[in-house]
């Protein structure tokens, strides 16, 4: 499969620490990608490499097919929002977009109230940008990025301090955008519980190291409401649980078995599992949520 976004082994080392060690992330054209990771974790430095403002150390990435040094040349069709947005606080959220216009040699008519109107700052006229919301400059510096029309959006905690309206705000245009204009997106966040809201793909990067990398769908597999069997047969005891009607179910290692389906039904599947000489070494029924699971997968607690 051709991804729009790959990287091959990349690499940052500072002395004798990696901040980002061999990291290998893979991102489909539309995706919404969350990149999750805590403060640290070597998200930035990750960002900043795949934007052309860092290079790496070892390894490189593939752009639009292209890679190594032929994928800087269409670092063009890449828009980016790395830590705070570069704005001038003095001049309005229109002056702001025509510098950057000007800067990029983007001359098409209209081109600064259709980003205003996108990301809605339509309204905000000559009013400075130093009297706006963190959650309206937040917009505006995803306006900045929008310049030129690009293909893929980075935006790094683009949701970082901002109060739930403005996260609402951020959410919603970030979520239009993708839908309407087909807009690919990395979104960095240590939130898990508000990437979950709208990304398509996830990463999870601790200490420099991806993880795991998964579909929404994957994730929310993993964290919605199951009953976790173990038992010493998992291959009959599968064969039981399709006798009795159950499909939704998923065999996990050589002796878990996860059911999606008829909760409450435990001590029924114990007892047909008992009448085909099949042991239940364990079963419960579990709820995790997504920080939890965050939380279990990296090994201690979140924001640190």
């Amino acid at each position: 499969m051709e991804y729009l976004l790959s990287t091959n082994s990349l690499t940052k080392q500072y002395g004798r620490h990696k901040a980002v060690d061999s990291v290998n992330i893979h991102i489909r054209r539309g995706d919404i990608y969350g990149l999750i990771g805590r403060n640290g974790a070597g998200k930035t430095t990750l960002l900043k490499m795949v934007s052309g403002l860092a290079s790496p150390t070892d390894g490189d990435f593939t752009l639009f097919g292209k890679r190594g040094k032929s994928a800087y040349r269409y670092l063009s069709r890449v828009g980016a929002l790395i830590e705070a947005p570069g704005i001038y606080p003095n001049m309005s959220a229109a002056d702001n977009l025509k510098l950057k216009c000007l800067a990029m040699g983007v001359r098409k008519k209209g081109e600064i109230e259709e980003l205003l109107d996108i990301v809605g700052l339509s309204d905000t006229g000559k009013k400075k940008v130093k009297n706006f919301s963190m959650g309206m400059k937040q917009r505006l510096g995803i306006a900045l990025a929008l310049v030129g029309d690009p293909d893929l959006v980075i935006l790094d905690e683009p949701i970082n301090g901002l109060d739930p309206q403005g996260i609402a705000e951020v959410r919603d245009t970030l979520s239009r955008l993708n839908r309407e204009r087909d807009l690919t997106m990395i979104i960095s966040s240590h939130i898990l519980e508000e990437l979950a809201k709208i990304a398509t793909r996830y990463g999870i990067i601790h200490d420099g190291i991806l993880l795991q990398e998964l579909t929404r769908e994957e994730l929310l597999e993993r964290c919605s409401e199951r009953i976790e069997l173990k038992t010493d047969d998992t291959r009959r005891a599968c064969t039981v649980l399709d006798e009795m009607g159950i499909s939704r179910y998923k065999v996990i290692d050589a002796d878990t078995i996860h059911i999606f389906e008829r909760l409450n039904d435990s001590g029924g599947i114990t007892m047909a599992l008992a009448a085909n000489q099949i042991r239940t070494i364990g079963i419960t029924v579990k709820n995790e949520a997504l920080e939890d699971y965050y939380l279990n997968l990296t090994g201690g607690g979140v924001n640190a």
